[in-house]
């Protein structure tokens, strides 16, 4: 497909099938987002594609500290205070997008936990990618951007070859858990994980489409004529 249908196809996909992705497969698409920009040629990203039993552990790490209560062990610096603002209503917006389409009220306490634990399993795909930073550039925020730019890649890859994928901060709220069964080395920082495998089109939340604001609300244009 062209570039712009392909954009426009990508869906964060929420629900998979049980069938496996194959190891050849997963190759074809770092071998597609492998060839992201990055500053200087630095290419300062790695991808760890975890399956099988292995990921089993990681699901049930990540959910049995959380619900115990464990504090948030993420690598990267986040915010203390949370989404605010406009960045705040745009998170708002989507979440009552999906919950509206999967039918799950607002007082009903129970199926809330159950999709925030869903995000915690990686919604229970078949594959993880664990995007990960070569540790010496821990502080460099324009790395960060490059593998910003390495997510999208990867997620674009797969979703031409027929995957759906979700970049997914959840998925790595307990990374200690990540690093240990997903072997990473102690030299990596890791940035974020994309859940990915075949879509379950009978998952409603699967065709929730996220809306985008309008372009003058977030770019400008200098130098036009009128």
């Amino acid at each position: 497909m062209d570039f712009e249908t392909l954009v426009a196809s990508r869906r964060s996909t929420r629900g998979y099938t049980s069938e496996p992705v194959s190891l050849e497969l997963m190759n074809e698409i770092i071998s597609v987002a492998k060839r992201a920009p990055s500053s200087m040629n630095t290419q300062p990203w790695n991808f760890h594609v975890i399956t099988g039993a292995p990921l089993e552990l990681i699901r049930e790490g990540n959910t049995e500290r959380m619900l115990a209560g464990a504090k948030v062990d993420r690598e990267i610096k986040m915010s203390d205070h949370g989404y605010q603002n406009e960045h705040r209503n745009r998170q708002v917006g989507i979440a009552i997008q999906l919950f509206e389409a999967m039918g799950i009220e607002r007082d009903d306490k129970e199926r809330r936990q159950d999709w925030v634990m869903r995000g915690f399993r990686q919604f229970d795909a078949p594959v993880s990618v664990v995007i990960t930073l070569d540790a010496a550039l821990a502080d460099d925020t324009v790395a960060h951007f490059d593998c910003g730019a390495a997510s999208y890649g990867l997620v674009l890859a797969a979703t031409s070859k027929g995957l759906g994928c979700v970049i997914n901060g959840q998925g790595i709220m307990q990374s200690s858990v990540v690093r240990e069964h997903g072997n990473i080395p102690e030299d990596e920082v890791i940035m974020t994980c994309v859940a990915m495998g075949w879509p379950d089109d009978e998952f409603v939340a699967n065709h929730v489409v996220s809306t985008r604001v309008e372009n003058d609300e977030i770019a400008s244009f200098v130098g036009f004529e009128d």
